[in-house]
């Protein structure tokens, strides 16, 4: 009797360590990986869509970016916006408060963009040649 009280007690303290090792994990556990940012995370250039507010809807308006490089739109809004070339050069769909839409490349000159369901939120890309801040386009 004394035996099968022995091998009890032992057998509940390996249970009880391995529900804690399950339970609370340690260093060598591994761990779910981190999802990537939603949509356009790897821009160059973010633009913030901060309200429904004309030619105040957007941050930075204009944006001034190299030719090449990549933009996408983060809405800080707490309302979906739909993002749109005027000329149809692009369409971001809708992209809902908290997230960021897929980046698109900048071509050379002026690009007017919109909010579809917002017709009043407008911004201009300025796509200028030239490496960045200071230098030629800026």
């Amino acid at each position: 009797m004394r035996r099968t009280l022995t091998l009890a007690a032992a057998l509940l303290v390996v249970c009880v360590a391995l529900l804690y090792q399950v339970g609370c994990g340690n260093s060598s556990s591994p761990t779910m990986p981190t999802p990537p940012p939603s949509g356009g995370g790897g821009a160059s250039t973010t633009i913030t869509i901060v309200a429904n507010n004309g030619s105040q809807s957007f941050s930075p308006n204009p944006a001034s970016v190299p030719v090449g490089q990549t933009v996408a739109w983060r809405n800080a809004d707490s309302i979906t916006h739909h993002i749109v070339a005027d000329d149809g050069s692009f369409d971001e769909g809708a992209t809902p408060p908290g997230t960021t839409g897929a980046a698109i490349t900048v071509g050379s000159g002026a690009i007017p963009y919109h909010c579809t369901i917002h017709p009043s939120m407008i911004g201009t890309i300025n796509g200028s040649q030239g490496g960045g801040p200071g230098g030629p386009g800026y």
